[in-house]
């Protein structure tokens, strides 16, 4: 008898193990299978049926949150909470959205565990509330203002482009607007078949307003990308304050009979102070050559070109010069062309405001971020943002050296008709007008202005780009148009950041 109970019992052990590897299997391997699976709605039914915490500007105003539904308006949703947006479109780019069939993006996909409540953390310091109802749910705060996004929503005035504000010294996002834009509020509907709808047309749209054009897109910078030039000019030992360009009109480059002319074919030359306030082509053109493409080559790689910007947002991309120092070997011509900002140079406009506020910081281009903390639902914070470098491109000399540029364009150059600031504050800055046209073809450029201030003790940075999508755009300069964006944005900015 006693054998038989033994070897029954072995065999209940041996079940009771073969069961608990099964759960363990099923939960622990097999949980990102079991969520996926499109004939398991729990996780979507609890999810729905939950609170989710909120997405908050540096200013306190709530760009996501999750408000209770509306039975009598809508009858038939059989959720009990619906994510809103209340800012429309203003931060859609930067929260992205949370939906009942489309999955999520953004922020909201990014911080969905914090959001939800269940991130590790958020489950041990809240341990007793687990099984009481309690919301859980967390909160993510922002670096980004309210009030500094919408000056750049109305700055832009509906043209399409993007216009970014950071703090130089911290990399902390202020305001980052792109237009266009969607409203997540009409994707985040429970109505799956209208939100279907919503998103086929924003995919189909040609313009592209799913793609953040500030950090998920990049376009050829014109003369705002001289700044480049000049700073690694300089660190070469190539330029400096004494060097001087012959007076210009074109000039053949190396390894082709097509000129290089300065743009609207204007003579142009002088000392460095006066081609850089000037925006000549043709002694930036020279400077690439002189330096040739190793040497700029590895100049732009300490301004992290042709690495993704390391931001806390996904889908960020990298900026581009369009060759390795071995392409430009053997076509010079080329490399003068990249040297002002024209041929397959691609920039992305959160990229070209960190330029601009590595020379404002002593030559420290810090890692941008949108996120300040996260916190839990009692306000204890989980995580910090901590200000780090991403790269040092420069010394604080050129970099000082780059200030005195950037103010003489500001003062009595491209950028003098439409940056002046209040209170007589002093900014520097570059501007930039990207020929996208052929010669002989009808005219087409973006419009840029990279800037800050103020100039001697700079708080803010910013990068302005407006797509030369019409001929208004075009026939305009990135001083006349992206100036007054950049003005109104640095005034704005000025008032609230100590």
């Amino acid at each position: 008898m006693n054998v038989r109970i033994r070897h029954l019992a072995v065999v209940f052990i041996v079940l009771y193990a073969v069961l608990f590897v099964q759960l363990n299997r099923w939960q622990v391997f097999g949980r990102d299978a079991l969520v996926s699976d499109p004939r398991n709605n729990r996780v979507t039914v609890r999810s729905f049926n939950a609170t989710r915490g909120p997405i908050v500007t540096a200013d306190g105003v709530a760009i996501a949150n999750t408000v209770k539904v509306d039975t009598v308006a809508h009858p038939n949703d059989r959720f009990q909470f619906q994510r809103n947006y209340p800012t429309g479109d203003l931060f859609a780019n930067i929260s992205g959205y949370y939906t009942l069939g489309f999955g999520a993006t953004q922020l909201e996909r990014v911080y969905t565990d914090i959001l939800a409540g269940s991130d590790p953390r958020q489950q041990v310091n809240n341990v007793g509330d687990l099984f009481s109802g309690a919301d859980l749910s967390g909160s993510v705060h922002l670096t980004v203002r309210n009030d500094l996004q919408n000056v750049a929503k109305q700055a832009l005035a509906d043209r399409e482009g993007s216009a970014v504000v950071l703090d130089p010294r911290t990399g902390a996002v202020l305001a980052m607007y792109s237009n266009p834009t969607f409203d997540p509020n009409e994707v985040a509907q429970h109505n799956s078949t209208a939100a279907s709808a919503v998103l086929t047309a924003l995919q189909d749209d040609p313009r592209k307003p799913l793609l953040a054009n500030a950090y998920q897109e990049r376009y050829m910078p014109g003369s705002a990308f001289k700044v480049l030039t000049t700073s690694i000019g300089i660190e070469a030992g190539v330029l400096n304050m004494l060097s001087t360009f012959p007076n210009a009109d074109k000039w053949v480059p190396p390894n082709t009979d097509n000129p290089i002319q300065n743009y609207g074919k204007k003579i142009c030359g002088g000392d460095l102070a006066e081609v850089f306030r000037r925006s000549c082509n043709i002694p930036f053109a020279q400077t690439a050559v002189m330096l040739g493409p190793q040497v700029m080559s590895d100049g732009l790689a300490k301004f992290g070109m042709e690495k993704t910007i390391p931001f806390d947002l996904p889908g960020a991309t990298a900026s581009t010069f369009g060759g390795t120092a071995e392409s430009f070997t053997d076509s010079l011509a080329l490399l003068a062309i990249h040297g002002f900002g024209q041929g397959s140079v691609q920039m992305v406009p959160l990229h070209m405001a960190a330029i601009a506020g590595a020379v404002a910081n002593g030559g420290v281009m810090m890692t941008p971020h949108v996120v300040a903390d996260t916190r839990t639902h009692d306000d204890v914070v989980l995580n910090r943002t901590q200000p780090t470098p991403w790269t040092t491109p420069m010394t604080p000399a050129t970099a000082s050296t780059l200030t005195q540029l950037m103010v003489g364009v500001v003062n009595d150059g491209t950028a003098s008709c439409c940056l002046k600031l209040q209170n007589g504050v002093q900014a520097a800055a570059k501007t930039g007008t990207a020929q996208l046209n052929a010669e002989g073809k009808k005219q087409r450029s973006h419009a840029w202005i990279i800037a800050f201030a103020p100039a001697a003790a700079p708080r803010v940075a910013v990068a302005v780009m407006l797509k030369g999508v019409n001929d208004t755009i075009s026939a305009g300069t990135g001083g006349k148009l992206a100036g007054p964006v950049a003005q109104a944005l640095l005034n704005a900015a000025l008032r609230v950041i100590p």
